[in-house]
């Protein structure tokens, strides 16, 4: 096959043939190094590109696999991460000016857990600076660019990660998600991105945002490939106090049982209030589909909305001062102006952090009980498709609204109550940008949430659609 033509493959379709040895990893990992260099400098996705470590990566699964030593479905697939996840030997720069050097010596639990499955490393991919925004707007290593349209943000804070698979840079990435930074880029780059359970995936060796409410995820082109990637990071880490002691997920083999009979909550609150005419049409086109193809649809109403996003912000806001705070006392010209505003904010007083985590518990009790009625929900991704590079400020039927606002409203909710969601495309604009649907799910139900992606999108070809930059 040509090189572009195994860049256009999914991880499924790409371990398939590489199982069957019909192409090489010495082969794949080629040709995602030459669109790297033919295209990185346009998307600028990654930060730091590692050709040796991959071209070593692939010659050792080549050598496996021809030795009969299959590992799995992600030996020998080329694979790149946000670069919050350390790598031994390799710099994790976090976006940032002040870990612009710096080396670690261990890797992250989801850097090991890939390398033993043979993964094989492209790099290093941009990031809002320590993660810090939903645009990928990096003050030190520059913006990434949306593949659908370069003078576009790809979303954030994981915008290299997103802007990586749309481009056909990647087959598989690693983004972290703290209030949607694996959703936002999966849903303004036409991508999959899953944000699991909370405690699903270890956070060890992954330089924090929030340790209340990080998680780590894949961006992807399909679903099937977030549950074989999933599977691969998936499990207990006493590395990570926050790491949950649960049986790993059996992730693939129900995915093919359809929307027959599954419960689906539609909210008739907060997740509708507002949302971008286009994004309206496109979501309320997928949900009729989905009735369409058997699930049954129920409205419901999520109580406890009302102090949400500001309880959430104050407790991200608390632990960001907390951690940055003596670096940037030291240097603060080493920080970009976006953080460093945030930096020279006050501390939350002790009776406005308590009262933030007494809202988050009303919300995540409120929604919980509302799943306990129905098998997943279904929700508009964000509110607006991806807009253009500039000042972080975006409006909405002539209103202003800052990023969480007008980005994150709908995504936050789930990190707030740590469950599992995922995002996949359901449509394009006029202008043909990329349109998101969000489905979320129970505690540790991984499986029920990916299932109803699966049949919504083997109904649709969304997820096949890339742009074509070369």
């Amino acid at each position: 096959m040509a090189g572009s033509d195994l860049t256009r493959l999914t991880v499924a379709e790409l371990a398939e043939r590489i199982r069957t040895k019909d192409v090489s990893p010495v082969e794949v990992t080629g040709a995602y190094l030459a669109r790297i260099e033919a295209l990185n400098p346009k998307v600028n996705a990654y930060i730091t590109v590692t050709a040796d470590r991959a071209r070593e990566d692939a010659r050792r699964a080549a050598e496996e696999i021809a030795n009969g030593h299959y590992r799995g479905p992600l030996h020998g697939v080329p694979v790149a991460l946000k670069d919050l996840f350390q790598t031994a030997g390799i710099r994790t720069t976090a976006g940032s000016k002040v870990l612009e050097n710096w080396v670690p010596d261990e890797d992250a639990t989801a850097t090991r857990r890939l390398s033993e499955a043979g993964a094989v490393l492209l790099g290093k991919l941009n990031t809002h600076e320590f993660a810090s925004g939903y645009t990928t707007n990096n003050d030190w290593f520059g913006p990434t660019r949306n593949p659908w349209d370069l003078e576009r943000i790809p979303g954030g804070s994981s915008g290299g990660s997103g802007a990586a698979i749309a481009a056909r840079l990647a087959a598989a990435t690693l983004g972290t998600d703290t209030g949607g930074s694996i959703r936002v880029p999966a849903a303004f780059c036409g991508c999959v991105g899953f944000k699991p359970t909370y405690g699903r995936v270890s956070k060890a060796g992954v330089v924090p945002l929030s340790y209340q409410f990080d998680h780590v995820g894949p961006i992807v082109q399909s679903v099937r490939d977030a549950a074989i990637v999933l599977d691969a990071i998936q499990g207990y880490d006493p590395a990570d106090a926050n790491s949950v002691r649960t049986e790993p997920a059996d992730l693939l083999s129900g995915l093919e049982q359809g929307l027959r009979g599954l419960r689906v909550g539609l909210p008739v609150n907060y997740f509708f209030d507002l949302v971008d005419p286009e994004v309206m049409v496109a979501v309320s086109t997928a949900i009729d589909q989905l009735r369409d193809l058997g699930a049954d649809v129920r409205e419901v109403e999520i109580p406890h909305t009302d102090n949400l996003v500001r309880a959430w912000s104050t407790i991200v806001m608390t632990e960001v001062l907390e951690y940055h705070g003596p670096e940037f006392e030291r240097r603060p010209q080493d920080f970009g102006p976006g953080l460093a505003s945030w930096l020279s904010n006050p501390m939350p007083g002790g009776a406005a952090i308590a009262g933030s985590f007494r809202d988050i518990y009303a919300f995540t009790e409120g929604l919980r009980t509302v799943l306990e009625e129905v098998d997943v929900l279904v929700t508009p991704a964000t509110p607006i498709p991806a807009p253009p590079i500039g000042p972080e400020v975006f409006e909405i039927d002539g209103v202003e609204h800052n990023g969480v606002s007008a980005i994150g409203r709908y995504m936050v909710p789930f990190n707030a109550a740590r469950l599992p969601a995922v995002v996949l495309p359901c449509g394009f604009t006029e202008a043909g940008l990329p349109i998101g649907l969000q489905f979320a799910g129970r505690p540790f139900d991984e499986p029920t949430v990916l299932r109803a992606a699966f049949a919504y999108e083997q109904a649709n070809d969304w997820h096949r659609r890339r742009p074509e930059l070369d």
